[in-house]
């Protein structure tokens, strides 16, 4: 690996000479380092690739689960999970394991936008899905008026449509070559005006999850307080009243996750906007960029497959997969699909009370 030539010990030193940077200032992996972060990222995103495409199978598979506006916007995330595992990972490895610096400045812009698509677009489903856990539990006899197939589609259009062009303004011309200013310290190319900005509507999109999980996340405990005063220990009341408690520490595993994947990667992104990072700084966020992608591979684990329909639908897929297995032996006129009951949508059955925000026990857990 070339070693950078620059003295890198001041902020906004590295600019853009004739439509290129010091690309080798950027590579700080050395050999060990490169393979562990290979690896990291090819079994990472290998898993994450196979999990999400497996949830949009059992999606699109299903007719009546597919046209329901939750599972529209889980297909969302598990499609911008899927794409942003594979752009990440060949991206990453490319540039950071082989040395990949003799892209053009409109080739890696391309890459890089790709990449911030499909992270931001992740988190842009992941907040559609927040309010619509929101309304469904907060208005719940309103829920099927507000939240309809139609608006949940257009949504999605909006979203996507937003992202791209905020992803690809770099290469439209908003990049530290065309303006003749500091170039980012972790991203060759990159403006710090707009990775500030990036960064800006990034922290918004977490504080707004975060915002309306905690919001449900209360009520639930308010619900629990509320079944404890007035109701003592009514068997019945007692066991919905677990399912709150339930309900309240998948939201709480939600938001640590969320926390947890994105938060060191924005630090570090921020502070290298105000201040100098050294280049044992620079490799620490390129380890730390990776829990993006673990988060992406943990978000089927947390929001699909804590559906009952999915659950359902996977447990016919499994079934079918044994009765042909043992075809030879069973009975023909007993090879008849498993009959499974799939769940209502919560905000379908939801009785709208101001005291108790409650839904029936087979839905409690349903797509929170």
């Amino acid at each position: 690996m070339e070693r950078c030539k620059v003295n890198t010990s001041t902020v906004g030193v590295l600019r853009c000479n004739s439509n290129t940077v010091p690309m080798e200032c950027y590579l700080v992996l050395n050999g060990p380092a490169q393979t562990l972060i290979a690896v990291l990222c090819c079994t990472v995103g290998g898993l994450c690739i196979l999990e999400n495409a497996f949830v949009l199978y059992l999606i699109f598979s299903s007719p009546k689960i597919r046209k329901k506006p939750s599972y529209l916007f889980l297909s969302s995330l598990a499609l911008a999970d899927t794409f942003a595992s594979f752009i990440f990972v060949c991206s990453f490895v490319h540039f950071h394991v082989f040395d990949g610096i003799d892209s053009s400045k409109e080739t890696f812009l391309l890459k890089l936008g790709g990449v911030n698509t499909t992270f931001t677009a992740s988190l842009g489903s992941l907040l559609l899905m927040a309010f619509d856990r929101y309304i469904c539990i907060l208005k719940p006899s309103s829920y099927k008026v507000l939240v309809t197939g139609r608006r949940a589609l257009v949504a999605l259009v909006v979203l996507w449509m937003t992202i791209v062009f905020l992803a690809f303004v770099p290469l439209l011309g908003w990049n530290c070559c065309s303006l003749n200013s500091a170039c980012s310290q972790i991203f060759p190319f990159v403006d710090n005006t707009y990775l500030l900005s990036w960064l800006t509507c990034v922290m918004l999109l977490l504080a707004s999850i975060i915002y309306a999980y905690a919001h449900v996340l209360w009520k639930a405990r308010q619900h629990v307080l509320y079944m404890e005063k007035h109701h003592g220990q009514n068997s019945r009341l007692n066991t919905k009243m677990r399912l709150d408690i339930k309900l309240a520490k998948t939201l709480a595993i939600i938001l640590l996750v969320l926390v947890t994947c994105w938060s060191p990667a924005i630090a570090l992104m921020t502070y290298s906007i105000f201040t100098n990072l050294s280049n044992s700084l620079k490799r620490v966020f390129a380890f730390c960029s990776t829990l993006c992608l673990v988060n992406s591979m943990v978000n089927p684990a947390i929001y699909a497959l804590r559906s009952k329909e999915l659950s359902s639908a996977l447990r016919k897929i499994c079934s079918s997969f044994r009765r042909k297995a043992d075809i030879s032996d069973s009975n023909p006129e007993a090879e008849t699909t498993e009959k499974t009951f799939p769940v209502e949508n919560l905000g379908d059955r939801y009785v709208g009370s101001t005291q108790t925000v409650q839904a029936p026990e087979s839905d409690k857990m349903d797509m929170v």
